[in-house]
């Protein structure tokens, strides 16, 4: 049952304690529209078809590794409603062959607690941008709605993904959809080794021919 704060009932965060987001690790993201609005385009015949917002949301996806270099962009999809990927944050990039110099990258706690089935970020509020990515750890944090918040760690998976959501919101609303929002939160999942990474890779590539049997299912848009 969720708490009651000022008589209203919250939702709490079921996201790996003490973990930090900003080291070395490979995480499963999904990112859903305010209240599941289909704004990125439609599934036809088990394909995704993006409309013009679609392909904003697509285009700045793609574009996270160039703006945060030790970011490595996986399998992605964008839904009618949410976006799923797979992000791998690796500090030792080898620049050889933009492989991670590390041969094992999979994350492995300090203490013996069980990794969350899915997590759920605390950004909280609606993002609303400058439109550019940043690396600053200042405008990073401002750059969602409600300002400057100091548990955000700087180039950590939460600031990369509200960069994201910041700079889709500003560009979605220039291009006459004004009333885009994002939800507040954004669900993650740590993967923590091959089997995991493949199966899930396999989830997203086939998430379009599941649509019809997934999108009334709440749960099955976080596996």
């Amino acid at each position: 049952m969720p708490d009651k704060f000022k008589n209203k009932y919250t939702i709490n965060s079921a996201r790996l304690q003490n973990y930090d987001y900003s080291q070395n690790g490979i995480y499963f993201v999904t990112i859903c529209t305010r209240e599941k609005e289909y704004f990125f385009g439609e599934i036809k015949n088990g394909e995704m078809n993006l409309n013009e917002i679609g392909k904003i949301a697509q285009q700045f996806w793609q574009e996270i590794p160039a703006h945060f270099p030790f970011v490595k962009s996986d399998e992605f999809v964008v839904m009618p409603n949410h976006v799923h990927g797979i992000i791998e944050i690796c500090r030792d990039i080898d620049d050889t062959n933009n492989n991670c110099a590390k041969k094992q990258t999979f994350v492995k706690t300090q203490t013996p607690v069980e990794t969350p089935r899915r997590g759920v970020s605390t950004i909280v509020g609606v993002s609303t941008g400058v439109g550019v990515f940043t690396n600053d750890a200042k405008t990073q944090n401002e750059n969602q709605r409600g300002g400057y918040n100091p548990n955000w760690k700087p180039n950590s998976l939460g600031s990369i993904i509200n960069q994201f959501k910041s700079v889709c919101t500003k560009k979605i609303r220039k291009s006459n959809c004004w009333y885009f929002q994002w939800q507040s939160r954004f669900y993650d999942h740590i993967i923590r080794n091959d089997e995991s990474l493949n199966k899930i890779r396999e989830y997203i590539i086939k998430n379009p021919g599941r649509w019809e049997r997934d999108k009334n299912n709440v749960e099955n848009l976080w596996m």
